[in-house]
């Protein structure tokens, strides 16, 4: 008659096995990075705007590419609390860090379209946003190493969910000449065909001190952390990074 005692070992064996099986079937990597931002958007009437984004962004934290990413997009509010934006971004990746993230340790680019609604609200002095985005990205591929342009670009699906908190510094609202904190993850999640391994593809962290100069101007600089997982294994191994680093964006309305 099997009693508690031996259960509860064999559930400790269990347990500690698929801990150590899970160790060696993942390996870790650590970047240190720089991300540096530019945000923009130009009001047309009430209800639609232009949105014009553009980021460099380095691994050791300035010196070495890690890649370039532009977006552009329409914005139609809603009300006061909700946006739709519908947009397209152009992204290149440059090989970085011990693993690259084309598997040929080349650089690729990647055409991406993008549906996005963004929900804010207040709590107090608290303001609150939550950004649900949805994005078909077509990335650059090389059918083979002697290529030196990519000739496949397969059809990813992912969608994004980001949770921001902000603060005034002074006051009870962020008006002009306002320093703030703002605190936000966004999660990162593949679905459909040619997912493969990274059906969790990444998440921030990121901790910003802002200034609001004024309705026009912001500015943020701050901590940033990103993990990621590459879309392949590398000798039977999940391949994970572990990205740290500084965070400076720009943001400009008129």
């Amino acid at each position: 008659m099997i009693n508690k005692s031996t259960i509860f070992f064999t559930f400790i064996f269990c347990f500690v096995c698929a801990t150590l099986l899970s160790q060696n079937t993942r390996k870790n990597e650590a970047n240190q990075i720089g991300w540096y931002n530019y945000f923009g958007t130009l009001k047309v009437n009430n209800k639609y705007s232009i949105h014009t984004e553009y980021q460099l962004r380095r691994t050791n934290y300035i010196l070495d590419k890690q890649q370039g990413l532009l977006r552009v997009g329409v914005n139609y509010q809603l009300n006061p609390k909700v946006q739709f934006r519908l947009g397209y971004a152009w992204i290149e990746t440059f090989p970085y860090g011990n693993t690259p993230l084309n598997g040929m340790g080349k650089n690729f680019t990647e055409h991406r379209i993008f549906q996005a609604v963004t929900i804010i609200d207040k709590i107090s002095i608290i303001e609150l946003s939550h950004r649900f985005m949805l994005e078909q990205r077509f990335i650059g591929r090389y059918s083979s190493v002697n290529l030196n342009t990519e000739d496949e670009f397969p059809m990813l699906n992912r969608i994004r969910y980001m949770f921001r908190m902000q603060l005034p510094l002074k006051g009870k609202s962020i008006v002009n000449n306002t320093p703030y904190l703002a605190i936000y993850d966004e999660l990162f999640v593949g679905f459909g065909p040619n997912v493969n391994e990274n059906i969790f593809d990444q998440n921030r962290i990121g901790v910003l001190l802002g200034y609001k100069i004024n309705n026009n101007i912001r500015f943020e600089a701050g901590y940033l952390n990103q993990t990621l997982q590459l879309g392949r294994e590398v000798n039977q191994q999940n391949i994970f990074q572990n990205n740290n680093g500084l965070i400076v964006n720009t943001i400009l309305n008129f």
